[in-house]
């Protein structure tokens, strides 16, 4: 069969977690993997909007308990019970930001790297702002820990989640060495 013809089904949620103050944050998963995190502020639109660029021939299908394991995962994280993630992923994007991504995903809990130490990282040491978008653009956060990526001089910079949810994520780590100025959003 014609792959631009099959259709991908995307399952999901809508998580509560008491580390948002109770507030409900969505998640999607394809067959292969988790792919899809939002913030508590986003919207079911901009969910549907995000697989619809990004999926081809996509199926939306709420399904809770098929993407229970990814949801029980997140939550121990946020409730401070489980500090690295064993679940499948399924990352859309382009190849430069997979690579970033992946990059992301080997900094441990209660640690952090600079966008520069991330270009290094993927053998593109001029690549700063590039890694810094992409940074921005991860569409899996939490699990891939876009938060644990601050200024080389150990500012927050930006967070597309807000900087208010990326100090309690570094704090949930343990992480309290930052200086608490940056932008509020992609900027670095």
């Amino acid at each position: 069969m014609n792959s631009q013809l099959e259709n991908t089904n995307v399952y999901w949620a809508l998580v509560s977690a008491s580390f948002f103050d109770n507030r409900s944050f969505y998640i999607g998963a394809t067959d292969k993997g988790l792919c899809r995190v939002m913030w508590p502020d986003d919207t079911f639109e901009e969910l549907k909007d995000w697989i619809t660029s990004n999926i081809k021939n996509p199926i939306l299908i709420e399904d809770p308990k098929r993407i229970n394991i990814y949801v029980e995962q997140i939550q121990e994280y946020l409730q401070g019970e489980r500090r690295s993630f064993d679940i499948p992923l399924d990352m859309f994007g382009t190849e430069f930001r997979i690579k970033v991504w992946r990059a992301l995903i080997d900094i441990p809990f209660g640690h952090t790297l600079s966008y520069a130490d991330i270009a290094n990282a993927i053998g593109n040491p001029k690549a700063v702002r590039a890694v810094g978008t992409a940074n921005g653009a991860n569409p899996i956060p939490i699990v891939v820990p876009c938060h644990r990526v601050i200024g080389k001089n150990k500012t927050l910079t930006g967070f597309g989640g807000g900087l208010t949810n990326k100090k309690k994520l570094l704090q949930l780590e343990g992480y309290h060495d930052y200086i608490d100025r940056g932008h509020a959003r992609y900027q670095f």
